[in-house]
């Protein structure tokens, strides 16, 4: 479910048409932290952050922020399934920067597939010499980006941050500092486009509360890689409302990129030592 509302959060950015990528991601953030007030209401527990965790949270909105109009800006200027792809790249970044920040230890696989995700994200950028996709490097960068913040969530989780105030903290975050943008650039919009946009702001919430509950009932090393589905999803909905039709180059990006997320996950389930029942 989380990759079918995302896959159709990005197709609704698009659909908007020519709205700037400020505007349209202000509209994104603005939805979720609606959402995510009414939700820390509901559950109590107040509006402040945990102790010594605002460095944390800071982090992850920076980068959250810069992953999110990165993927917009991309969304806007790519075939739909590459622009997913490109962002389905966080958890290999998330690999990297688990290294730097959580100190954690990468065995051999993981470095190696991070490489060859890399590979896979460079048939899809397709550099050509000196000239190079714009559109595809910006949406690597914001694959980087949220591969950043998620690795700002693990340390916020371990720290017993509060799930619902991580999201509110982003959004209201983000909001603000896009606001400068909107403010001296707001361009007009027409009812339908304001429709799609709240409808975006909508999927996206659908996306991370399904998201949510996913990791709540499983391990991430076991369902991590159904979200890659989210490329399967965009494609479809690109190819049907869209008429998109990805290049050979991007297709083998993809095969590369899910086959290596297959494999690790794969890896990752063996390693896994089952409890003995006590009945």
């Amino acid at each position: 479910m989380s990759a079918f509302f995302f896959a159709l959060m990005a197709l609704l950015v698009r659909l908007a048409g020519d709205v700037p990528t400020m505007q349209k991601s202000f509209f994104r953030n603005a939805v979720a932290l609606i959402v995510a007030t009414v939700v820390l209401v509901k559950n109590g527990g107040g509006f402040r952050w945990g102790k010594g965790n605002f460095p944390y949270l800071f982090v992850r909105a920076f980068c959250g922020t810069l992953g999110l109009i990165c993927n917009f800006y991309a969304v806007d200027h790519l075939v739909l399934s590459d622009a997913n792809m490109l962002n389905k790249l966080s958890p290999f970044f998330a690999i990297l920067f688990s290294i730097i920040i959580l100190k954690e230890r990468v065995k051999l696989y993981q470095w190696c597939a991070v490489a060859v995700a890399f590979i896979g994200a460079l048939f899809i950028i397709k550099p050509t010499g000196v000239t190079m996709n714009f559109a595809s490097i910006i949406g690597f960068v914001g694959g980087m980006g949220a591969g950043a913040a998620y690795t700002m969530v693990r340390k916020l989780s371990i720290r017993g941050e509060r799930s619902p105030y991580i999201v509110f903290f982003f959004s209201a975050f983000s909001c603000v500092v896009i606001a400068p943008f909107i403010i001296l650039g707001f361009q007009p919009m027409t009812l339908h486009q304001t429709l799609l946009l709240i409808a975006t702001g909508l999927a996206a919430a659908g996306g991370q509360f399904s998201i949510t509950a996913a990791y709540s009932y499983a391990p991430a090393r076991e369902i991590s890689v159904f979200d890659y589905s989210q490329v399967i999803f965009a494609a479809l909905l690109g190819f049907f409302i869209l008429g998109q039709i990805p290049d050979v180059w991007s297709i083998i990006g993809y095969v590369i990129i899910c086959g290596v997320s297959v494999i690790m996950f794969m890896i990752n389930r063996k390693s896994v030592v089952p409890t003995q029942s006590n009945n």
